[in-house]
């Protein structure tokens, strides 16, 4: 059966990007449609469709081009298909595509349903005016185009219940993929570990808190800072991004150390997975995919009791889920995640797997297809 896989646009890395590449392993003769793609050559032997807002300066910012992206979305590919698997977490299951006269059967699977309009409270960037101006008309498109999906999948439950409240939809929960058998596949990263990244590894005292995701306000790695002082420990934040100045200023004002280690390379963020005594994520996720990377490690970790990261950790079995990051309550999260069997934990992470990914969305679009 002809399919097409629909992703929003394809950026060099990204959470997202690890789903639609094992979506382009599973089916490996699907067509790829996206409003533009950043990276030319990622998917070189498939056909990838990109539209017209691909040619035009609307794909330097998204938060100008996103007025115009339902009715990009609404124009269908010349091409038709009978079967269309969708990677949204924004606009992408809007996309009409046709198998002749009839719709083509839409599989939807939602990362989030439009955090910018339906959870701006978790999102800044639905603070922009120009987004919030049309957020109202917006969530009526959105809530409409929702009803042209056949089925929808959640990557975390989470998710499926923020479907249930904004489009009034079920979904079934697959979790996202992370590449734990890559990560298990080295007994100690720092062996790859080389250069400045290696004097830095070796520089870092024995017992430390890590932090790690992009330096913007809603990861909230200034809380990360609060849990070493609550802990009396040194931390560990990896990453890069614009709230780097703050976060430094947070961390002169502390008194502990901090340490920080920008654009670490893969290697040596599995490596200061692997040592670091707990793995701290405050920020309110669909899912995290960063805290099942450190459970992979053998890390216990902790994390907010509201999103999805709460689901992955299994609490009490590989680390606390908590709702204040203050004080007593994160520095007993702290030490009470420390004592775990680290052999728990990196088992716990294996029901994350790539193949699981794989053969999970195989069967739902397989079944989904026979009915």
């Amino acid at each position: 059966m002809s399919g097409l896989i629909v992703h929003e646009w394809i950026s060099k890395a990204g959470g997202s990007e690890k789903v639609l590449d094992a979506f382009t392993e599973i089916y490996p003769d699907a067509d790829i449609r996206c409003l533009w793609s950043d990276v030319n050559d990622r998917y070189a032997d498939r056909n990838v469709h990109e539209t017209w807002m691909a040619r035009t300066p609307l794909r330097k910012s998204k938060a100008v081009a996103l007025p115009f992206m339902p009715v990009t979305w609404a124009i269908p590919p010349k091409k038709d298909f009978e079967w269309v698997l969708t990677s949204s977490h924004l606009f992408a299951h809007h996309a009409r595509v046709m198998n002749g006269s009839l719709p083509a059967r839409k599989f939807s699977y939602v990362h989030t349903p439009a955090r910018y309009l339906w959870s701006s409270d978790l999102d800044e960037r639905g603070a922009n005016p120009a987004i919030r101006a049309v957020a109202p008309l917006f969530r009526v498109i959105d809530k409409a185009a929702s009803k042209s999906t056949f089925e929808f999948a959640a990557n975390s439950e989470f998710i499926r219940k923020r479907i249930q409240t904004t489009w009034g939809c079920d979904a079934k929960v697959i979790y996202p993929p992370v590449d734990v058998a890559r990560i298990q596949s080295v007994a100690d990263w720092s062996d790859f570990v080389t250069g400045d990244e290696r004097r830095v590894l070796d520089s870092l005292p024995t017992n430390f808190i890590l932090g790690a995701s992009r330096f913007v306000p809603y990861k909230r790695l200034d809380l990360v800072i609060e849990a070493g002082l609550a802990s009396s420990l040194p931390v560990v934040i990896a990453g890069s991004g614009p709230g780097l100045r703050m976060l430094r200023e947070r961390a002169d004002e502390s008194g502990i150390p901090v340490i920080f280690v920008e654009r670490p390379s893969d290697e040596m963020l599995f490596a200061l997975y692997q040592r670091a005594m707990v793995f701290v994520f405050p920020a309110i996720e669909d899912f995290g995919i960063m805290p099942v990377e450190a459970m992979a490690c053998g890390t216990p970790v902790v994390v907010n009791a509201v999103g999805g990261a709460s689901e992955s950790v299994n609490a009490p079995i590989a680390g606390v889920a908590i709702e204040e990051f203050t004080g007593r309550a994160i520095a007993d999260a702290v030490y009470n995640s420390a004592g775990i069997e680290r052999d728990v934990v990196s088992e716990n992470a294996r029901r994350f797997s790539l193949q699981r990914f794989k053969t999970e969305i195989a069967e739902w679009i397989s079944r989904g297809n026979s009915i």
